[in-house]
């Protein structure tokens, strides 16, 4: 009995996955269950540092993070937003006084991959989904306060 048991598993598996897509099967099996591990609880609160390239510039703010509030500064300037968490790692920022009206569109965020002190994250005006981009945060401290040398 056990015998015709596997000599029927044995044929069903070479009908439906001949050996030379079996091994093709199972690498893509491995890589499809794959879940990103996030802890975006960790960047919720604290002080950070975000870079990035502005024409041909390598620019830098910093910014500190409270539950429902950001305050970033950036070219010696000091910007306040609201933070609306729609879920663990997605937020809604809305500045608080915009100066502009492409300030006053929100911007949606959504955390991709956390690491130890950085995370990864797209972007984009709210229901703007087009023109998402990519960017990287680092925490430099738990604390909320600036640090006195930027």
């Amino acid at each position: 009995m056990k015998m015709e048991l596997l000599v029927f598993l044995k044929t069903l598996i070479n009908f439906y996955f001949p050996p030379k897509y079996l091994i093709f099967f199972l690498i893509f099996l491995n890589f499809s269950c794959h879940k990103v591990d996030r802890n975006c609880s960790n960047f919720r609160l604290g002080t950070f540092k975000y870079e990035r390239v502005i024409g041909d510039k390598l620019t830098s703010s910093l910014f500190i993070r409270d539950t429902d509030i950001e305050i970033e500064y950036y070219n010696n300037k000091i910007d306040t937003s609201k933070i609306n968490w729609v879920n663990e790692c997605e937020f809604i920022l809305r500045k608080q006084n915009p100066t502009n009206n492409l300030e006053k569109k929100p911007i949606s965020i959504k955390i991709i991959s956390t690491h130890k002190n950085y995370y990864i994250f797209e972007f984009s005006l709210v229901g703007d989904n087009k023109n998402r981009k990519r960017g990287k945060i680092i925490k430099i401290s738990e604390g909320l306060d600036f640090p006195s040398k930027f």
